[in-house]
């Protein structure tokens, strides 16, 4: 099918949603048992790390740990928000850094100002979003010090939606916020996998839902592809993808290519799949990436596909560069389940 198709369903008996493109299943969202992301505790402190700079909280959930923490003494009650999924056996990560996430509209405490998205480029429909927001915002009884972000989805929603968006948020930042008093509780439930297809694929979209949408054999074919290490490559080559304890290993191959610039070509794909493969598989941490041989006068190009295609991607990457053997290593944050038999 061309185009872009949104299906709403569930998994294994667990809640999903598949983004497909032109045909090909291009983000994979299922529900797990961990805390969501963007979970939002009223937390205790318990007990600072000495010589990470970091604390554990006690919340409803099981113990947390917050970094860069300074002037907090134990039993204090705080607000903090899940980052992310913890590696097994760890405490669950988050920042007292909150944010307020819809569809439309991004409330964030202690950021003031009003901002568009820069993804909207049309300057006539940036300065209608604009004056929008302000007249908007000065009725919203909104936290006083907070801002106010209006994502790319705006440019196709109407004054109504947005208006209606920025209102919801802003009573949920007031009402959060002035809940700090009590015992450690869940105040808010991070999005599950339908409400963040709706918050964050907003290209437009075909959407089917049902229980049994996934189960659509080319949709079904493509997620148990995914319990595969091995990933073809355009020209011939492959990459495998293999989760360890300690971090995700990916070697690259030219298959039966053996010309000079073999290494190259099948390097560059790679870079351009790693993200996908990455984002479908719910990998993240560290990223150990084993080149197929090519020229170190051909690193730079390299480099040039492998951060261009991470730009493209919605999950915080940092490409820490080149090992002394010639791997190629990056961090990874972890925004996703694991899809199955790794854990990393």
């Amino acid at each position: 099918m061309k185009g872009a198709e949104i299906l709403l369903g569930e998994w294994q008996g667990r809640e999903a949603a598949a983004l497909m493109r032109d045909g090909q299943l291009e983000d994979l969202l299922i529900d797990g048992d961990a805390p969501r992301p963007g979970s939002i505790y009223r937390a205790r402190t318990d007990r600072p790390v000495k010589g990470q700079g970091g604390m554990f909280l006690a919340t409803p959930d099981g113990s947390a740990f917050l970094r860069q923490v300074k002037g907090l003494a134990p039993g204090a009650p705080l607000l903090v928000q899940v980052t992310g999924y913890a590696e097994p056996g760890k405490a669950i990560p988050v920042t007292q850094r909150l944010l307020f996430k819809s569809r439309y509209a991004i409330v964030t405490p202690e950021a003031p100002g009003l901002n568009v998205s820069r993804a909207i480029r049309d300057e006539e429909v940036r300065d209608e979003l604009l004056a929008t927001a302000h007249e908007t915002w000065a009725e919203a009884g909104a936290p006083e010090g907070a801002g106010l972000i209006l994502r790319s989805a705006c440019a196709e929603a109407s004054a109504e939606e947005v208006i209606d968006d920025i209102l919801a948020m802003a009573a949920l930042a007031t009402q959060v916020l002035a809940d700090l008093e009590g015992a450690p509780e869940l105040l808010v439930e991070g999005d599950g996998p339908h409400a963040l297809a709706w918050r964050d694929w907003s290209e437009p979209a075909q959407v089917t839902e049902g229980a049994d949408a996934l189960e659509r054999d080319d949709v079904a074919g493509a997620i148990e592809a995914l319990a595969e290490p091995e990933v073809p490559l355009p020209g011939g080559g492959t990459m495998v993808v293999e989760p360890t304890k300690a971090f995700v290993a990916v070697d690259v191959n030219t298959g039966g290519d053996t010309s000079p610039a073999a290494g190259l070509k099948a390097n560059t794909a790679a870079a351009r799949e790693l993200p996908r493969q990455l984002r479908l598989r719910g990998l993240g941490g560290v990223v150990i990436l084993d080149p197929a041989p090519m020229p170190k006068k051909d690193r730079r190009g390299f480099e040039g596909s492998l951060r261009a295609a991470f730009r493209a991607d919605d999950v915080e990457t940092n490409l820490s560069g080149w090992t002394p053997l010639g791997n190629y290593e990056l961090q990874r944050k972890r925004a996703r389940l694991p899809l199955a038999g790794g854990t990393a």
